[in-house]
């Protein structure tokens, strides 16, 4: 996602750029959904998905980790919380009936909102994440 927000803005990040703004983004996370009681409450449908899987206690040891990877829970935190549009993409191919097709297809959409600008902002070129199974994302360009 850092790196989709950044090519939105035509910020090139290098590596060690882009590994610490990911590793501010996931302790972002960590303070709203482990740290704060009243914010919290904003994230409910976050907060929700993480419990399903797992107690919050353990989810917040884990995300203070540097190889946490972040998935659906994450990104609907970190749209709301960057005001940042995020579309979610898979192959085609692997939705399609027979296995072709060579485009992708949107599955989830989070933070739709700021993509439409308000009083309180431009509106955002969303991000757009090409989902690859097993909570893996890469930035779809």
């Amino acid at each position: 996602m850092v790196k989709g927000m950044a090519l939105n803005k035509g910020i090139p990040l290098k590596p060690r750029e882009e590994r610490d703004d990911a590793d501010d983004l996931r302790m972002a996370v960590k303070e709203i959904i482990c740290q704060s009681g009243n914010e919290r409450q904003q994230y409910e449908e976050a907060l929700i998905a993480i419990t399903v899987d797992e107690p919050l206690k353990r989810y917040c040891q884990r995300i203070g980790r540097p190889d946490f990877w972040g998935g659906e829970s994450e990104l609907l935190v970190l749209s709301k919380l960057c005001r940042q549009p995020v579309i979610v993409y898979i192959p085609e191919h692997e939705h399609v009936r027979g296995g072709w097709g060579s485009g992708f297809i949107p599955i989830a959409e989070y933070g739709g909102e700021f993509s439409k600008g308000s009083f309180m902002g431009k509106p955002k070129k969303a991000v757009r994440l090409l989902y690859s199974g097993n909570n893996h994302y890469d930035l779809l360009v």
